[in-house]
């Protein structure tokens, strides 16, 4: 038990570490390439940082082709679901206590200052793909339509992309000076960028298998069942690179790129991997999957009706995201006991 602990202690700290080196690079690729603030945070963040829980899916795909294995089915739409369920609720709770703390040091003070027009483009793509993916595991379909309802998740992703990219916003205003771990004062080299920005998103990915196997230890121990562990435990392990890398943003007062970041990574977990999960798993949901999705559109029609709105956001209001969880948490207690 303490080395399992010991375990999840170093894992923790070597996502966090990782993540304050892939802000940096991620900050200084985006100005080198001219994109705005939505592009780097709902892109480049958001999937270099969803590749870690994306692992989890694909590792489970593989296993099922290759071995057949139905447990291996159970944990890959449980992570799948898990992502954009935790993202859509607890990741906002956090960006908003995260905001509560930094306010003093921040010129928007408690504001949520971010870029709306590219959050709702990152909520309506969200809500409508997870709505049709979600839904064709509840209602039996033939695997032909389900094919070609993962085909069409991949083909809008690749659309949302383009137009994010397209669209432009408000320009990155103080990219960072230097590359962390470029060791001369001069400018880094793009290829350095790129090497600290590939290798964080490494380290990301197995510090957060090596939390992701800890906290299967410690379920064991304490005999929680396969399904709940895919569906909270592990996604909320693999989750810590957002997480961490948008309070790190909302402490300098990047708003656009802290939430950016979340919504953006919404996005690809409500798309690429759900058509993983139609194309190669059975995509059959149980009450518990069907609970968690359901949240995670509340939680994401609700930031939409929010960057809908004239005013600024108050922080206070991403609170409801840590409500959602709660009661996500209490029905899922219920339901073990």
């Amino acid at each position: 038990m303490t080395l399992t602990i010991l375990e999840l202690a170093l894992s923790a700290i070597v996502i966090v570490v990782a993540a304050a080196l892939f802000t940096n690079a991620v900050e200084i690729l985006g100005d080198r390439l001219d994109l705005d603030q939505g592009s780097i945070g709902s892109v480049l963040a958001a999937v270099g940082t969803a590749l870690p829980e994306t692992m989890i899916p694909v590792v489970a795909v593989i296993s099922i082709i290759f071995t057949g294995n139905a447990a291996a089915g159970e944990v890959g739409v449980g992570a799948i679901l898990g992502a954009p369920f935790l993202l859509a609720t607890l990741a906002m709770f956090v960006v908003g206590i995260s905001i509560q703390i930094y306010r003093r040091r921040r010129e928007s003070d408690d504001d949520v200052m971010i870029d709306k027009g590219t959050a709702r483009r990152d909520m309506v793509f969200f809500l409508v793909c997870f709505s049709l993916g979600t839904g064709a595991g509840v209602v039996p379909l033939p695997f032909f339509l389900k094919a070609a309802l993962a085909v069409l998740l991949v083909v809008a992703y690749a659309a949302y992309v383009g137009r994010t990219i397209k669209s432009g916003g408000e320009g990155l205003e103080e990219p960072p000076e230097k590359l962390t771990l470029w060791p001369s004062r001069s400018e880094a080299p793009i290829w350095a960028v790129a090497a600290q920005l590939l290798g964080t998103v490494a380290v990301m990915g197995a510090g957060a298998h090596f939390f992701v196997t800890a906290v299967e230890h410690l379920s064991e121990s304490a005999g929680l069942p396969v399904g709940l562990i895919a569906l909270v435990l592990a996604p909320l392990a693999t989750e810590l690179p957002e997480k961490f890398n948008s309070v790190i943003w909302v402490r300098g007062n990047k708003d656009t790129l802290a939430l950016g970041n979340i919504t953006g990574a919404m996005v690809f977990q409500s798309s690429v991997p759900v058509a993983l999960g139609l194309a190669f798993t059975s995509w059959t949901l149980d009450p518990l999957n069907v609970l968690s999705a359901a949240l995670a559109l509340i939680g994401g029609a609700y930031l939409y009706l929010l960057v809908r709105r004239k005013e600024p956001i108050e922080s206070e209001y991403l609170f409801v995201g840590g409500a959602l969880y709660a009661v996500f948490l209490v029905v899922a207690l219920i339901t073990i006991l």
